[in-house]
């Protein structure tokens, strides 16, 4: 195999797509995430000390900027991410305002650790989201109660102190994070015992995170009609949250900061499926652009369009899943 002018192994390949994996793609993307939600939480601050529009306005963009880097982290959503929880702890939807109305007019306190015991419903972005938007989204500064200030305070600190920061720790700090084991593949790591078993997880990942957009977080609005159950209704950010995750694929296939991905493997030994998947992927994410109305709307206006994504997202998932699942099987054997 010739990279420039040098011949490179595919032992050595190998061996540089999972280190830029771990190192160009899953450090850079829980890195900016953490750094996007200490910008939200000193927002968020800002906001219950000086509650002015232009503090409203700042935490919302603060928090679409973190819901794009946790959307695209879910394109590898494998790990700590699963196995501790920090998931369903931060990104459960819809939310019940309801119940979180009820919340506010009751008497419980709202500390850090009494939402950290809340339901997941109760936790993370979405009832944030439904803090700064509120239903309708058209909610101002004036309308921001007390209780409310100290319960975003207490979301945002949840999210921050007692999910991305230990997700971002397990995977990277102390002698067992989870990167050694990624690194180790196949040469030691008691997680993967062969490079085969991660790269067969990473491509689960990805075909998984198709799926879950295409056939459960669009179908299921767009077959019941009903936009209450949108992920981000409150600021019209679902569709945002959508191509985020296939972006978040695209960039664990493509690699990401000049590193190699999984096309680099499969280009190596398949030059035609690895233009099959790229042109499958970019068809996909391009597919979002002629969906121009909220998704609250166009599960009603726009059914053409949403079921033509749906349709290219089902088309991805089964290419991930059955040509390039099976390449790896056949070409990575250690």
């Amino acid at each position: 195999m010739e990279t420039g002018s040098n011949t490179q192994t595919y032992d050595s390949l190998e061996a540089d797509v999972i280190q830029d994996f771990t190192n160009n793609v899953v450090f850079f993307r829980y890195f900016t995430l953490l750094t996007a939600g200490s910008t939200l939480q000193n927002s968020v601050t800002n906001l219950t000390t000086t509650t002015s529009d232009a503090n409203l306005a700042q935490a919302k963009l603060d928090w679409k900027n973190m819901r794009s880097d946790w959307e695209q982290s879910e394109g590898f959503l494998l790990g700590p991410v699963e196995s501790n929880d920090y998931d369903p702890n931060t990104d459960t939807w819809p939310t019940d305002y309801v119940q979180m109305d009820s919340l506010l007019a009751s008497s419980n306190p709202l500390t850090t650790d009494d939402v950290k015991n809340l339901p997941q419903s109760l936790r993370g972005y979405h009832p944030l989201e439904y803090m700064f938007w509120g239903k309708g989204g058209s909610k101002t500064a004036a309308n921001i109660t007390a209780r409310q200030k100290q319960y975003m305070g207490s979301l945002i600190s949840d999210i921050q102190v007692n999910n991305v920061q230990p997700l971002y720790n397990d995977w990277f700090l102390g002698t067992d994070n989870y990167s050694q084991q990624v690194l180790t593949a196949g040469k030691g790591s008691t997680e993967f015992s062969t490079r085969q078993a991660l790269f067969l997880n990473i491509i689960s990942a990805m075909s998984d995170i198709c799926d879950e957009v295409g056939a459960s977080k669009m179908f299921e609005p767009f077959v019941t009609r009903d936009s209450t159950i949108t992920e981000s209704p409150y600021s019209g950010n679902t569709l945002i949250d959508f191509k985020s995750n296939i972006l978040g694929l695209q960039q664990v296939y493509m690699g990401l900061n000049g590193g190699k991905g999984i096309r680099n493997l499969v280009a190596a030994k398949n030059l035609d499926l690895d233009q099959k998947i790229q042109a499958q992927i970019n068809a996909a994410v391009n597919s979002f652009a002629q969906i121009t109305n909220r998704y609250e709307e166009a599960i009603f206006n726009q059914r053409t369009q949403v079921q033509n994504t749906m349709d290219q997202l089902a088309t991805l998932h089964n290419l991930l899943d059955g040509d390039l699942t099976n390449f790896i099987k056949e070409n990575i054997k250690d």
